[in-house]
């Protein structure tokens, strides 16, 4: 066998040389400095290789020796598996093998006991490696970092590097479809096998790149899988590999583990995947959700319907009342001026989706998913945001006045309550900003059908929504005699004016709860923050601009408060651009009883392999629609005991950061972003149910009915 031949002469070679290994610098890195007992925290093995060297894979291939990582843990910790970033495929003459050159870094969990007492406690460990370039010389050092057991987890310096390896891993989940069979009879020890991989990214993903499709197989002591590969693909959207398995020793396997690649020119990305072997090739592959079928006109003209639909989502309601405001306002204008801030007004909204359109081009570009509202995952765009809209509410209230001279402090609030072609532009922009965590009804299957295509036809359905979400005050405008409707122009607008503030006000509040998803408990500081915030406008307006005296001590006052809790509120407190850790742990019970479970792909395939119905909620916290979907048509006494008395199994995922395993999901059903409430019949061979975006508790009711 020509593996172990090889790594006979690989020891016979180590066992001569007396260098020691000084090509590779490993370092041990904490993603927490203190962590609660219970937790969870991840540990990262960073190893640093000389120009020309490497180390190897967890299989290392046809030669090299996997590196190691042995543990001297206290009492009260326990360390999980390794994971593997993915490796680079080295092909020598003869021999291939799976290696890291330049860094790698090997992540490990480390679990904390719950009743692990306070104190310091260090973690050590034994890592040995094999480093090759020409010459291959063994290598082992001890690591060691420390880490305080406290009453708060508190993340370390290192994090953002630990995470951003962690975000390398092969995704494990079993969105591929896959399947395999041998080809033929066995040549002696050796059998051609052929896989096939169906999805998870969407088929015009697949139609639009230039792609390198590999597996990198798990190591077997019985068999191996051959490193040459040949693409067999007779279609776009299905690929299809050739791969020579080599018997050791035993039967033929029946399922080969491994990791499934997918290369582009500006990314990779791997998903860990098992093969359940056929012995002859599968009659019909294995059935997926359909694909989109529909002409493009239906799609654009579902585009229109869903952005002037979006006029009515709660999200978008505050600005709409400031521009019903300002046509009250230009009531007496001429026709030719109300014409024109009817169309500035318009411009606003489409050049707002056509930066949303460029965004999500870039991102499909780099291999990532892109989502509707991906934005609203960023925690560092929710503090903006709520920032942003807490001023326009406080220049509403008029804690401060709209000046031409004004500075960064007022420059929102100005433009958003002036009538003026500046202001007309901005609640474009802010419209839009507010309108993209709403779905509306026919809006979800256009914008599903936008992200599977290319950047052309992206950029037509976006701009499409963005006329249907303007278009009624373009009408408006170019219509001057519908304005007589309105109320003349007087008093009483200052007092509407004040009011619009509150709908503003209760925005603030809502991106705030987004924002407490990301931050926990520490999101008390953003709150303070925006308290000082407030202070300082007010100082502004009251003393610098209705004020006769002391206006340069009143701007020092303002700079200071503002810089002063940025400093300490947002960037010591909060420290609101550091990426929060994952959280893990059960779901809760709903008020009435739910038993949520979190949503998995292997948890829906369990729960049908054992003939249990499955209701699925894709939310987000961000999402109003969800949220109202799951007050008033799925969190119901009524659906509880539908789902109790079907023995149903309730999953719940959360996309309120965007991970990729949901869009992955989303992108199967045609749908950009959330909601989508799917339920699964008890026969497993049965598609799911979708259910629309807007749900009542008939449509969930009958939807479980049918799935008896």
């Amino acid at each position: 066998m020509r593996r172990i031949v090889v790594l006979i002469f690989i020891c016979l070679g180590l066992a001569a040389l007396t260098a020691r290994a000084a090509h590779t610098q490993v370092q041990l890195l904490l993603s927490a400095d203190t962590a609660k007992p219970g937790d969870t925290i991840w540990a990262g093995v960073d190893m640093k290789m000389d120009a020309g060297w490497h180390t190897y894979w967890k299989n290392p291939g046809d030669s090299g020796i996997a590196t190691t990582i042995k543990w001297d843990l206290p009492p009260g910790v326990t360390a999980g598996e390794i994971q593997w970033p993915l490796p680079e495929k080295l092909p020598p003459a003869e021999v291939t093998t799976y290696v890291y050159e330049n860094e790698v870094m090997l992540l490990e969990p480390l679990t904390l006991a719950t009743n692990l007492p306070p104190g310091r406690l260090n973690l050590k460990a034994d890592v040995a490696w094999l480093e090759c370039q020409e010459q291959c010389v063994p290598g082992k050092t001890n690591v060691e970092a420390t880490l305080d057991v406290g009453g708060e987890t508190k993340i370390s310096a290192d994090a953002v590097t630990i995470y951003s390896w962690k975000s390398k891993l092969p995704r494990k989940f079993t969105d591929l479809i896959t399947t395999a069979w041998w080809e033929k009879t066995a040549d002696g020890d050796t059998r051609s096998l052929i896989m096939m991989f169906d999805g998870p990214l969407s088929k015009d993903w697949w139609k639009s790149k230039k792609i390198q499709s590999d597996f990198f197989p798990d190591a077997s002591e019985n068999f191996e899988v051959q490193p040459p590969v040949e693409d067999i693909s007779t279609n776009s959207a299905v690929v299809r590999l050739r791969k020579e398995v080599k018997k050791f020793t035993g039967d033929w396997p029946s399922e080969i583990k491994g990791v499934f690649v997918v290369k582009t020119d500006s990314s990779e990305i791997g998903f860990e995947t098992t093969f359940s072997i056929q012995t002859n090739a599968p009659v019909a592959v294995m059935s997926a959700p359909p694909v989109f079928r529909e002409p493009i006109w239906r799609m654009l003209l579902y585009a229109f319907i869903g952005g002037l639909i979006l006029n009515m989502m709660p999200c978008v309601l505050p600005v709409i009342a400031l521009k019903i405001l300002g046509f009250v306002s230009e009531a007496n204008s001429e026709p030719r001026r109300v014409r024109k801030l009817g169309l500035i007004y318009a411009l606003g909204v489409l050049l707002s989706f056509l930066a949303l359109a460029a965004v999500v081009i870039g991102v499909k570009a780099a291999g990532h998913h892109a989502g509707w509202g991906m934005q609203f995952g960023s925690p560092v765009f929710i503090v903006c945001l709520t920032t942003l809209v807490t001023l326009v509410a406080l220049n509403l209230f008029g804690v401060f006045e709209v000046t031409l001279g004004g500075r960064a402090l007022d420059t929102a609030g100005e433009l958003a309550s002036k009538h003026g072609a500046a202001g007309a532009f901005f609640n474009g922009v802010l419209a839009t900003t507010l309108a993209t965590p709403c779905t509306a009804p026919f809006l979800a299957p256009a914008l599903g059908f936008a992200f599977s295509q290319s950047p052309a036809t992206i950029v037509l359905v976006f701009l499409t929504v963005g006329l249907g979400l303007a278009s009624p005050y373009i009408f408006l405008s170019w219509h001057p005699a519908w304005l007589k409707f309105l109320p003349k122009p007087g008093a009483w607008m200052e007092k509407f004016k004040i009011a619009m503030g509150f709908p503003m006000l209760a925005t603030v509040v809502w991106l705030f709860n987004i924002a407490a998803s990301s931050y926990g408990k520490n999101v008390l500081w953003l709150g303070i923050f925006l308290v000082v915030v407030a202070l300082a406008a007010w100082i502004f307006g009251e003393f610098f601009q209705r004020g006769r005296k002391h206006k340069t001590i009143a701007a020092i006052v303002t700079l200071i408060l503002l810089a002063g809790g940025y400093a300490f509120a947002l960037e010591k407190e909060l420290d609101w651009r550091t990426a929060m850790p994952e959280t893990t742990g059960s779901l809760k019970e709903s008020a009435d009883g739910i038993d949520w479970q979190r949503w998995s792909p292997e948890a829906v395939a369990a729960a049908r392999a054992a003939g249990r119905p499955v209701l699925v909620d894709f939310t987000a916290d961000w999402c109003l629609t969800c949220q109202v979907n799951k007050k008033l048509a799925i969190e119901i006494p009524s659906v509880r005991e539908k789902l109790n008395s079907l023995d149903a199994v309730a999953l719940l995922g959360d996309y309120t950061h965007f991970p990729d395993a949901i869009t992955t999901e989303l992108n199967r059903y045609n749908r950009a972003g959330v909601p989508l409430v799917l339920v699964y019949p008890k026969n497993p061979d049965a598609q799911p149910i979708v259910l629309p975006e807007v749900l009542t508790p008939g449509i969930v009711l009958g939807a479980l009915d049918r799935a008896e």
